[in-house]
């Protein structure tokens, strides 16, 4: 098939969607697809007279994609395109869609999550992997995501929605519960996420987190192992376990060799492992997600389980949860690629 592979655009995870992109072009290619790697903010400044026989480009188009420590400049990547212009979409990126049988959304963040890709393309006709433009734009915003997992009966920590002007910060660290987490709702990739330990890092937390954009909710902070589950089709897959090499799993953590130490499958019991799978089941179905989804939960003291928050369009670099997930069952990571595609073009069809 010709597939295009959207990555990149201009969320905070560029980078992580760029080697997200990269890793499944190259499956898919090994494949046998004639899968091509696009920007989505970039595009192609200049398209050939037969843009299809991009399809057969060399490597797919795949740039040489890293992850560094930090967040990717963003005005930068404004400024390299040669026409400035606002639009999410650059130069030649929904021509290429509208060529392509599938478009793979190798996309992270508000940029590829939030459902506006999404809804683009469905008005082009044009099929994508992963869920619906509703379910992901619900998703993505942490606040609205709560309120549907609350109404579900999925168990989520307490959590309020803040609306504060710069002058507020003071009085919100005073009032607000310790200990808690404050988050942007269109976060990812840990960006946009405070922990304070104490009111004056709240404070600091509040205000920092405003740079961010969108609304800003406060949870409670529940303690205990950081659980990762994936939902693949109608099923679960085994739950990873996550400690941090330092005091929190953040951007650094995540991304960078010996950031943290992760175990997949986790050492659960029988019964903790089926209600990790049971919960993310719940989650993916109460946001009404499609195809495949990643689940973050706390397993506190007592047993209990927390969901804290879905991913609509999860990492896929080679090494992230989900292809962890599915190696444990014994699927590799091409076999991964090819069979969201295969679940998305049946969801299509039907």
């Amino acid at each position: 098939m010709k597939i295009v592979v959207l990555a990149g655009g201009l969320s905070p995870e560029r980078a992580v969607s760029l080697v997200t992109g990269t890793g499944i072009c190259r499956a898919l290619r090994r494949r046998g697809h004639r899968a091509i790697l696009v920007d989505l903010f970039l595009g192609l400044e200049e398209l050939p007279a037969e843009p299809e026989t991009l399809f057969d480009a060399e490597d797919g188009l795949c740039p040489d994609a890293k992850i560094d420590t930090t967040a990717p400049d963003l005005e930068a990547v404004r400024r390299s395109r040669r026409d400035r212009s606002p639009r999410v979409f650059g130069p030649g990126v929904l021509e290429l869609c509208q060529l392509a049988d599938i478009v793979f959304l190798g996309l992270h963040g508000r940029d590829g999550e939030d459902g506006r890709v999404q809804a683009a393309l469905e008005l082009l006709g044009v099929p994508y992997t992963g869920s619906g433009y509703l379910a992901s734009g619900v998703a993505m915003d942490k606040a609205v995501a709560k309120r549907v997992m609350t109404a579900e009966g999925v168990p989520t920590p307490k959590w309020g929605v803040l609306d504060y002007g710069p002058g507020d910060a003071d009085r919100l660290a005073r009032e607000l519960p310790m200990p808690c987490v404050v988050k942007c709702t269109t976060g990812g990739s840990s960006l946009g996420v405070f922990l304070p330990e104490d009111r004056e890092a709240l404070r600091q937390a509040l205000t920092q987190v405003r740079r961010y954009g969108g609304e800003v909710i406060w949870e409670e902070r529940v303690y205990g192992r950081e659980l990762t589950v994936a939902v693949l089709g109608d099923r679960a897959l085994p739950a990873v376990e996550t400690t941090p090499a330092g005091k929190d799993f953040d951007y650094a953590a995540k991304y960078q060799k010996g950031g943290a130490r992760e175990v997949c499958p986790a050492p659960l019991s029988e019964a903790e492992a089926a209600a990790a799978g049971e919960l993310a089941l719940r989650a993916h179905r109460a946001l009404g997600l499609q195809v495949y989804s990643r689940a973050d939960m706390i397993l506190d003291k007592d047993g209990k389980l927390w969901c804290l928050e879905v991913n609509s369009l999860p990492g896929m670099t080679p090494t992230s949860f989900v292809p962890q997930e599915a190696a444990a069952v014994g699927m590799s990571y091409d076999e991964l690629c090819e069979e969201i595609v295969r679940l998305s073009l049946d969801i299509k069809r039907r």
